[in-house]
């Protein structure tokens, strides 16, 4: 639920920020060779015109990579900085740009999510054989490769010891391969004796953009490396549904050619050969299709199907799709030929459009007798308002799972914890965005916006408990002036005993400006801890209004009415300050004559300003269990701002277990500023 608050804007002190730098800079690699198909060496920048749709180019700048010479010694191990999807794998130290001049950077990535036990074997003979017999001097290779995880199992390296190893420990025994899914019509389908065929067609969705988003990663961890990177990518094909995968196709071949990354697909069933009915060990199809020619037919058009993303995947990246074929070794002579010898231009496209759309290049030589070979093209750039629902859910996707938090726009956070029962705690969160962050827009004597939530909660194994996926649309009142304030988000999880790592991400949709916070927040244990008295958070806030259909484990909405938490802890001397905290299992009175004076309880609340106390709270006992069900004594106060003069305030909760003898006095910081502010309504759905 968003509600806007009358609090204002503050700047996080001791955050992490983010300076993003964006090139419009297009590299693009050119192949000279003469009639004899040797490489043409000696041309200059002045032998080569650029031309991007047709509209000629200013080439910025200009170099000769050859991987024959060693114009530098070998880098050492451990370069290639670990994918964003694996974690487990530690990042490795950042290694100059110019090590890698005049060498070939090539990564064998095995795709064990595709391939049959027989087909990974295939493939980490043919790598073992090119290490062993065609690797050069010039080779810096790295071994990765996709099951359950993204992994890198040996980074960029010269060493064939470690590269061996590497694909040694890649047996079809680590990996169980992935058959492609059927359909639900059994016309033409293998007669197993199952009761139905299952339609799988969801999960070739899921698997082909997890695939898709693999290579994603690996070129972006190859991104700050300048020269050609050559990957080449052993699978069993690929199925794309439809339109389903195209965007997350689109996104991995952008990727690659903003990282200079060809793509150089390796088909590892080989040369196929389609027997009318099935193979040997193929049960007997059902239906008309094998008498009708259909059996042979639909075979022929899965197996192309199957090519067809791997074949764009490398035509799209400047790379070539290696299909049907069981020289499974012929890949790395083109990935040599291809980067031995090759000119790179880069240029700043004269075309200021971000609309993500296709751009063609063509590059001319004035040398005679030349013929030249480059990429065809990229696609251009995608602003906010140029992309689809797609490419926006998966901005907020990155941004969640990105290391630095985006400061784009100011979003705050607070959490608090209450428990529910035994090893059961309710951890409220609010999120806060300044309104003056918020481009409205007007319509009618309303004010509109949506911002797009996105949040989780991880444990301390990094494994998610808790996420939260919401939009929330703004439809406020002018009066409101909703610019002047801030807009609340209240969401809710419950959860153990533990220590737990939060992340928001917000998204304003007029612009798509992003914001997130992240936090620790620790639910103590109270069956291992011990503490003096077992005291949930304090929650301050200045609002109360009609509780929604929140959880109903929320312990902040009572009969009907919801107390919303002061996230930044900045209130007017207008307002009213409620307080709300609870105590666990109080020790019984024993020494009480009273039988209906089951527990002492006493309570107050001071505010100091420096060392001179300002304002105290009446004393306040409790001799009964509010909440019986959770074993708590509830404590609510309503502290009136007009008692404190405008200033910066520690306030100091005080609770004393009299029966038990124990205290506490939890402290927090508070601010009563001098304007006086009015008191802000409900804005939002749920």
């Amino acid at each position: 639920m968003a509600v806007p608050s009358s609090l204002p804007a503050q700047q996080q002190s001791g955050a992490l920020y983010r300076f993003r730098v964006e090139t419009d800079v297009v590299l693009v690699n050119v192949v000279a060779r003469d009639k004899n198909g040797d490489i043409v060496r000696g041309l200059k920048k002045e032998d080569f015109t650029v031309l991007e749709d047709g509209k000629p180019q200013r080439i910025a700048s200009f170099d000769f990579e050859q991987a024959e010479t060693q114009a530098v010694p070998q880098p050492a191990q451990a370069v290639l900085v670990s994918p964003r999807t694996t974690p487990t794998v530690p990042a490795v130290k950042p290694t100059d740009k110019l090590e890698f001049r005049d060498h070939r950077v090539i990564v064998l990535f095995l795709d064990l999510t595709s391939m049959q036990p027989e087909e990974i074997e295939r493939a980490v003979q043919a790598g073992r054989k090119f290490v062993n017999q065609q690797m050069t001097p010039a080779d810096m290779v790295a071994v990765m490769s996709l099951s359950t995880s993204l992994q890198v199992n040996q980074d960029l390296t010269s060493d064939h010891d470690l590269l061996n190893k590497a694909l040694a420990r890649l047996n079809p025994a680590s990996s169980g391969g992935f058959d492609a899914g059927m359909t639900g019509d059994t016309e033409g389908t293998a007669d197993s004796a199952q009761p139905f065929t299952p339609d799988d067609t969801e999960y070739n969705i899921f698997n082909t953009d997890r695939r898709l988003e693999a290579l994603q990663s690996l070129a972006e961890s190859l991104a700050r490396i300048e020269q050609k990177k050559s990957v080449i990518y052993f699978s069993s094909g690929m199925d794309k549904t439809g339109i389903e995968n195209q965007s997350q196709l689109r996104n991995a071949i952008n990727r690659a050619v903003r990282s200079n990354v060809a793509i150089y697909p390796m088909d590892m069933r080989g040369l196929q050969a389609i027997i009318p009915g099935g193979e040997a060990q193929q049960a007997s199809l059902r239906g008309t299709s094998p008498y009708s020619g259909a059996s042979v037919r639909n075979a022929f058009d899965s197996n192309f199907s199957s090519q067809e993303t791997l074949v764009t995947l490398a035509a799209d990246t400047g790379g070539r799709a290696f299909l049907d074929s069981n020289d499974f070794n012929a890949v790395f002579k083109k990935v040599q030929e291809d980067t031995s010898a090759y000119y790179v231009l880069g240029y700043r496209s004269t075309n200021p459009a971000r609309d993500g759309h296709f751009r063609k290049i063509t590059v001319k030589t004035s040398a005679p007798n030349v013929k030249i070979e480059f990429r065809k093209g990229y696609y251009a750039p995608r602003d906010f308002a140029h992309s689809n629902k797609d490419d926006r859910e998966q901005q907020l996707v990155d941004e969640l799972s990105s290391e630095l938090s985006s400061t784009d726009l100011d979003v705050f956070l607070s959490a608090a914890y209450f428990r529910l029962g035994e090893g059961r705690f309710y951890v409220p969160v609010s999120l806060v965005v300044p309104g003056s962050e918020i481009p409205f827009t007007q319509a009618g004597d309303k004010d509109k916006a949506s911002l797009d939530i996105i949040g989780v909660v991880r444990d301390e194994l990094n494994r998610p408990v808790g996420n939260v996926r919401d939009t929330v649309k703004l439809n406020l009142d002018e009066s409101q002036q909703v610019r002047r304030k801030n807009v609340q988000y209240q969401a809710g999880f419950t959860l153990p005993p533990g220590k737990f790592h939060l992340k928001f991400v917000l998204r304003e949709n007029q612009s798509g400006r992003l914001g997130s916070f992240e936090t620790d927040v620790v639910i103590p244990d109270y069956k291992k801890e011990k503490v003096p008295i077992k005291l949930s958070s304090v929650v301050m806030g200045t609002q109360i209004q009609t509780a929604g259909k929140r959880k109903s484990d929320n312990v902040l909405a009572k009969d009907g009415a919801e107390l919303i938490p002061n996230v930044l802890h900045v209130f007017s001397p207008g307002q009213h300050l409620y307080f709300y905290y609870e105590v666990y299992e109080p020790v019984k009175d024993t020494h009480a004559t009273d039988k209906t004076k089951q527990i002492r309880l006493l309570t107050s609340i001071q505010f100091f300003q420096g060392k001179v106390k300002a304002f105290e709270t009446p004393l306040v006992e409790a001799y009964q269990l509010s909440a019986p069900d959770r074993k708590a004594a509830v404590f609510q106060f309503d502290v009136p701002l007009s008692q404190l003069k405008p200033g910066l305030y520690t306030c100091q909760v005080t609770v004393i277990d009299d029966a038990a003898g124990t205290f506490a006095f939890p402290r927090l910081a508070l601010l009563v500023k001098n304007e006086a502010a009015k008191p802000a309504t409900a804005a939002g759905g749920e």
